[in-house]
């Protein structure tokens, strides 16, 4: 039988941090042996706001890539996909556009949170503020029926499932529509305390930071303002130390019970951080491991994305195939002009 499709992927403009771990990879190694599973590098995605700096994006391309084989997403059962190497998504993106309003676009919680937080204003790059659009192509082009996202990412999958049906009734029900899978932790706060740990945030412990590195950072770490003092009660919502541990901490009875212990006042910072870092360190060493074993042949990591790569753009292009035969663009497949009425015969 045919295993159903996940499509997910990263913007490679850096490396990925643990937010992404707990938001989604972590889901797509869970999930990779049960669907056939394509990874996208959205290099062309990340262009939109680093056109003046293509060459950072080129530079992460293959660092994405390494991250994802020391997380354990396996080349064997996971395909990794470079997006501007297949143009098949650049095309359908045109297609698409023509099914979305520019109204509808600037509604879109994610684009009119990203356009914020980069300032903007009216000065958006046009490829930026379609970029709904183009994550709906690189979806329905691998025909994925599950899409692994954080939760900021939900409106982007419901922007494609929204072009999925129009597509099909306007011109033939040859796309799948996808549904979204969050993982269980939808957003992981960053180390500042702010709402989202970002790559360009200053506030994200990256997958491949040090030891040292990585204990730096959480010594760092935002906790409750007010609680000055061991003896004194602290406050857990909204502390990112308490939710990393219930992130990454896998027993809930010790994380509640620290909970309650800060709560009531008599446990400092510096024991509760310590404790954290211990956590992390866990999940991260054999990461930081991986990842060095990985990054001693990078010409084998540049063969896994290649081979994935042209896997991608065959699954892409019998996409197309079927796109264009529904809206009567397959010009060459089937005839241009009507066929010619049948000579009639005389019968005598």
């Amino acid at each position: 039988m045919t295993k159903p499709r996940i499509l997910t992927g990263d913007r490679p403009t850096g490396p990925l941090h643990i937010g992404h771990y707990v938001g989604s990879l972590r889901n797509r190694v869970a999930l990779q042996y049960d669907y056939d599973t394509y990874i996208l590098i959205a290099d062309v995605q990340a262009l939109t706001d680093n056109f003046e700096n293509p060459r950072k994006v080129r530079d992460n391309v293959l660092e994405v890539a390494l991250d994802y084989l020391a997380v354990g997403l396996d080349p064997a059962e996971t395909t990794f996909v470079i997006q501007s190497q297949v143009p098949e998504i650049a095309e359908l993106t045109v297609f698409y556009l023509n099914l979305v309003t520019v109204s509808h676009l600037r509604q879109n919680p994610t684009v009119k949170t990203e356009i914020a937080q980069k300032g903007y204003g009216e000065a958006v790059p046009a490829g930026f503020f379609v970029y709904p659009v183009s994550q709906a192509a690189d979806i329905t082009a691998f025909g994925a029926n599950l899409v692994p996202v954080g939760e900021d990412q939900l409106p982007m999958i419901e922007q494609t499932r929204e072009i999925v049906r129009r597509f099909n009734h306007l011109y033939a029900p040859v796309l799948v529509e996808p549904q979204a899978l969050v993982g269980e932790v939808a957003r992981l706060p960053g180390l500042d305390g702010q709402a989202k740990m970002g790559k360009s945030l200053g506030n994200a412990i990256f997958l491949s930071d040090s030891e040292g590195e990585v204990a730096r950072k959480v010594r760092g770490m935002y906790t409750d303002p007010n609680h000055l003092r061991v003896e004194d009660p602290g406050q857990v919502e909204g502390n990112p130390v308490f939710a990393y541990l219930d992130a990454f901490d896998p027993d809930k009875a010790r994380v509640q019970a620290l909970k309650d212990h800060y709560r009531r006042g008599g446990l400092g910072d510096v024991k509760v951080k310590r404790h954290l870092l211990e956590v992390l360190e866990a999940t991260l060493a054999p990461i930081r491991a991986r990842r060095a074993e990985f990054a001693r042949d990078m010409a084998g990591v540049e063969a896994v994305v290649r081979e994935g790569t042209e896997r991608g753009r065959e699954v892409a292009a019998g996409t197309m195939r079927a796109v264009r035969a529904a809206m009567h663009l397959d010009y060459f497949s089937t005839p241009l002009s009507p066929s010619p009425h049948p000579r009639r015969t005389h019968v005598s």
